[in-house]
């Protein structure tokens, strides 16, 4: 039988989950912030108040907590999404990518996680490691195909032939 106060933390959890689904993450920050002793919850909490400090676009502080949260729970893949998330927002994208690398370890499978970190290694003007995960993204999941064109962060190479090529096998 579950104690009380387990439940109570428990239900506090699903409270904010509701909030951010509702698009209200500051209800969600404020119920979790309130939350005594979240014990075996920790990593899961904080998880949470990282989305809900990211909803916000307090990038800084997100970091701060989601960085906790990665800690606690290492398999936590959306964890570490909204963290490598933050980092960029922050103007760290060589740790974003490492955030997102560490995401790929976790969850391998998980095209979000390839076409994220080929956005980043895009940015970084790291080529060849962007292309390989943007290929992967899109034979793992093919409707990542359409977000391309409109993706920003793949301008630093849209005029090179390699990155051409690949857009003509893949679209």
């Amino acid at each position: 039988m579950l104690s009380g106060h387990r439940v109570r933390c428990q239900r506090i959890m699903r409270e904010a989950e509701g909030y951010l689904e509702l698009g209200l993450p500051q209800l969600a920050l404020d119920r979790l912030e309130r939350m005594k002793d979240p014990g075996t919850f920790r990593g899961h909490q904080l998880s949470l108040m990282g989305e809900a400090l990211r909803s916000l676009q307090r990038y800084e502080q997100a970091v701060t907590v989601l960085e906790e949260a990665t800690d606690l729970t290492p398999s936590n893949l959306h964890a570490w999404l909204t963290l490598g998330w933050c980092l960029k927002r922050s103007r760290r994208l060589d740790q974003a990518i490492s955030a997102l690398e560490r995401a790929r370890d976790v969850s391998p499978t998980e095209a979000i996680v390839h076409y994220n970190l080929a956005c980043y290694y895009s940015l970084a003007r790291r080529k060849s490691e962007a292309l390989s995960c943007l290929q992967r993204a899109i034979e793992m999941q093919p409707d990542y195909r359409d977000a391309i064109g409109d993706e920003r962060d793949f301008d630093p190479l849209r005029a090179d032939p390699d990155f051409q090529a690949l857009m003509t096998i893949i679209v």
